[in-house]
């Protein structure tokens, strides 16, 4: 079966509406949408209904979303006003453009940019308004599943910060009133390695882990989109291995700074002079402990409170070793991670139905716009 194509501006008015500044926002009111979701509130709203709209300005173009009745649609979103929701399923359209995506109609490079001449070249499928309907039940059915594993994924690794607190509590205040000592004493920190630039390649052997590798929140490295491989040289003492903890020396991103990595696997990565590797001074030490108290917030401040520089905050391997932190035994660091593993490996399963259902939703919008998909069964509300 093969739908109709149309021009979409033939069934909306793609518009950006006045930009409310930051310092224009209230504590309540109507919900305002920047341009990748609500970002405060305003006494007015632009739109009585929902209403579709396309990310237009920044890193996000491209990215479509839905507002919430009676809202504020900011000028970093292009609002498609307009649609007569008796000839257009707006669920079904916002499912149709994340299809199509607008690489051909983003514009700019410094600032990727949509406008609304750019969108006057989309052309979208348009089947009748009761296939409409049966399209995107389908799909959301299908989007709800990848949004619980997203969900689930946030509970688990939010799971794993609360352990932390309810067995240790704060390392710096020490509530629990664990034995306090220096850094010092259980560690030291050793600065990377200055690989040489010229030896950067997209691919090869050893990856280069630097500060871009990290979470915002710490954690496992899993930046696959900012690794760089390493042929030139390499010194013995700074290949890692599995379970190696890093620590982030400079504030190369906000938060950064004395944020902790734990290595994936052994032989594959170096680290460069802008990381810290922890080397612990006798085995009564965890460090899985030590990861997440390297990452717990008063760790973190305490670094940066200790950190020097104008323009980028770093600090050193004796600013930080000097940190004094509340030290459980040994018995419950291996007990705790013993949890974070049993955690991981939810995690673990969790994304892989994730990339499963992912696939799934992507295979079904293929079908559903090309017409192929068996509708015999799907529900409308």
């Amino acid at each position: 079966m093969s739908f109709p194509i149309i021009n979409l501006d033939s069934i909306c008015r793609p518009r950006q509406w006045k930009t409310i500044s930051a310092n224009q926002l209230t504590d309540s009111g109507y919900t305002v949408y920047g341009a990748n979701g609500k970002i405060g509130f305003y006494s007015e709203y632009t739109h009585e209904y929902p209403t579709v709209m396309i990310t237009c300005r920044g890193a996000t173009c491209g990215n479509v979303h839905i507002s919430e009745p009676k809202a504020y649609i900011n000028g970093n979103a292009m609002a498609l006003d307009g649609v007569n929701p008796e000839v257009v399923d707006i669920k079904y359209l916002r499912y149709c453009l994340i299809n199509r995506g607008f690489r051909d109609v983003i514009s700019g490079s410094a600032q990727p940019q949509i406008t609304g001449q750019g969108l006057s070249k989309v052309q979208i499928p348009l089947p009748p308004l009761e296939t409409q309907k049966q399209i995107a039940a389908v799909l959301e059915k299908a989007d709800q599943l990848r949004k619980d594993c997203q969900k689930m994924e946030q509970e688990l690794n939010s799971l794993a910060q609360s352990v932390f607190i309810e067995m240790f509590g704060d390392p710096v205040t020490n509530p629990k009133g664990w034995i306090k000592r220096e850094l010092s004493e259980m560690l030291s920190v050793k600065h990377g390695f200055a690989f040489k630039s010229e030896f950067f390649t997209t691919e090869g052997e050893y990856v280069l882990l630097t500060p871009g590798n990290f979470k915002e929140e710490g954690g496992y490295w899993d930046r696959a989109d900012k690794q760089k491989y390493y042929v030139g040289e390499i010194p013995k003492d700074y290949i890692l291995e599995k379970n190696d903890l890093l620590l982030a020396m400079t504030e190369q991103a906000a938060g950064l700074l004395g944020s902790s990595i734990l290595v994936p696997e052994s032989n594959k990565y170096l680290h460069n002079q802008r990381l810290g590797l922890v080397k612990f001074k006798d085995n009564g030490q965890n460090t899985v402990f030590y990861s997440y108290l390297f990452n717990s917030k008063s760790v973190r401040l305490a670094i940066h409170s200790s950190s020097t520089g104008t323009k980028v905050k770093h600090t050193s391997p004796t600013k930080l070793e000097a940190i004094q932190v509340g030290v459980p035994p040994i018995a419950l660091q291996n007990d705790f991670e013993s949890i974070i593993r049993t955690i991981e490996l939810n995690i673990t399963l969790n994304n892989k139905a994730k990339s499963d259902y992912e696939q799934s939703f992507n295979a079904l919008m293929q079908k559903a716009f090309n017409g192929e998909l068996n509708l015999g069964n799907a529900k409308t509300q």
